[in-house]
């Protein structure tokens, strides 16, 4: 007598979105691995399940997460498909809308509703699993969230909507989940948060990332430690003064400022002015002269005139900043800065965020000329064609520049440092050799 086979359930966990989104599905994947699923990220071979964590920080970060929903939407539709569930910050957003809109999703699920999610599944939320969270990234680094949430006011923000207000991780708990990614090889991690130097203060009653960074430090594997995402406005110079005690601390820092203009400022609720951005960004220097200071600006914000936007240009030529991102204005629902009118039009919004770009572009190609002949610690991340591709401590992954050394008479491994004399340099990135 035969007996029919069940097939067991594949899913397949599809990620859009920042790094925070990252590592909700690490977290997501590691819970449900220790339920015993076959799990895969961001690639859809053979499963019968697929979650989609979802961005909706933008107009065209929710127009990717939406147009992702109604692929796998047909999908299911098509008969190759069993279930689809939708997670993240659009679904947190817009889930009512959503599930009208499309009735295939199976079921809809907020950013911390992860419980909700596996229970979904039949799976268990094993709190034994916390702190030992599987990566998708890279095995040499990885992504720690310190914090979740935010507390802050922007007017052109969403986040504080899809997040909540901001609750700070047990420094405990922070160490525990690191000794486990050192570990697994880890040797690079980098702190995420919505809002960095609010770290601590629900939980501990001060700013507390001095101390989270003196304790990250003593967790033997991590050899690099790099901070993403501080909030400029009464920024805590002790974070830069243990960065330069710290060896492991890199001198990076992700640092938005959004604009440059103290009306701008004013208006995006910024709690800060131009004059105290400034004194802030040469106090942190006269501390650690060689920071690399990776920022960010919002162009077209409504009423944003031309004068606001040169006095923008003329604070970046200033500043020479290591590394700029750009981001156009997106006009969201329900934020304070939606009860402006969105009045400087698309073209004028991709025409300044590309001038902003090519201004950067000669400060970057200047500082990088500036390294030619210097020898850099480099890890390396991967191995393209004939080329490794590493990053300097000033650079990381995804964002910044690479150092790009030839392959054909040299060796190193993915994951290794090594030193690195720069040799050629580019817009951004750098070409080196190897050195002893």
């Amino acid at each position: 007598m035969k007996t029919k086979s069940i097939k067991k359930d594949k899913v397949s966990v599809i990620t859009l979105g920042c790094s925070k989104n990252l590592v909700d599905s690490e977290n997501l994947i590691t819970q449900l691995r220790g339920n015993e699923y076959e799990v895969q990220h961001d690639q859809d071979d053979d499963a019968n399940i697929v979650i989609v964590n979802t961005c909706g920080f933008i107009d065209l970060a929710k127009e990717e997460s939406i147009n992702t929903i109604l692929h796998y939407a047909q999908v299911k539709e098509e008969g190759n498909l069993d279930k689809l569930f939708v997670t993240g910050c659009l679904s947190q957003r817009y889930r009512d809308d959503l599930k009208q809109e499309i009735p295939e999703v199976d079921d809809w699920f907020g950013t911390l509703e992860l419980p909700l999610l596996l229970n979904k599944l039949n799976a268990d939320y094993k709190h034994e699993l916390i702190g030992e969270r599987l990566t998708v990234t890279p095995q040499h680094f990885a992504y720690l969230k310190i914090s979740e949430g935010c507390n802050r006011t922007c007017s052109f923000c969403a986040i504080p909507l899809m997040r909540g207000g901001h609750v700070s991780r047990s420094i405990e708990d922070l160490v525990k989940e690191t000794k486990g990614l050192a570990r697994r090889g880890v040797k690079e991690i980098m702190l995420i948060a919505q809002e960095l130097t609010y770290y601590g203060l629900d939980i501990y009653k001060k700013r507390a990332l001095p101390e989270l960074l003196d304790a990250l430090c003593e967790v033997e594997g991590i050899e690099w430690i790099r901070l993403h995402y501080a909030y400029p406005s009464k920024f805590p110079l002790e974070i830069i003064e243990t960065m330069a005690r710290q060896p492991k601390v890199c001198n990076y820092l992700d640092m938005p400022l959004q604009h440059a203009s103290n009306k701008v400022l004013e208006d995006m609720r910024r709690q800060i002015t131009v004059e105290e951005t400034r004194e802030l960004i040469q106090n942190i220097r006269s501390i650690i002269p060689n920071i690399a200071i990776r920022t960010t600006f919002l162009v077209g914000f409504p009423g944003e005139s031309k004068k606001d936007f040169e006095e923008l240009v003329d604070f970046v030529q200033e500043m020479q900043f290591e590394r700029v991102g750009v981001f156009q204005y997106s006009h969201e629902e329900n934020t304070r800065a939606y009860d402006l009118k969105d009045n400087v039009s698309a073209k004028v919004k991709a025409e300044r965020a590309n001038r902003l770009m090519e201004v950067q572009q000669e400060i970057s190609l200047e500082k990088n000329t500036a390294k030619i002949g210097k020898t850099f610690k480099v890890l390396f991340d991967r191995k393209e064609g004939e080329h490794f591709y590493g990053r300097t401590e000033s650079d990381s992954p995804e964002v910044d520049n690479e150092v790009i050394v030839a392959a054909d008479d040299t060796y190193v491994r993915i994951g290794d440092f090594a030193n690195v004399e720069i040799t050629e340099a580019l817009e951004y990135d750098l070409i080196g050799e190897i050195r002893p």
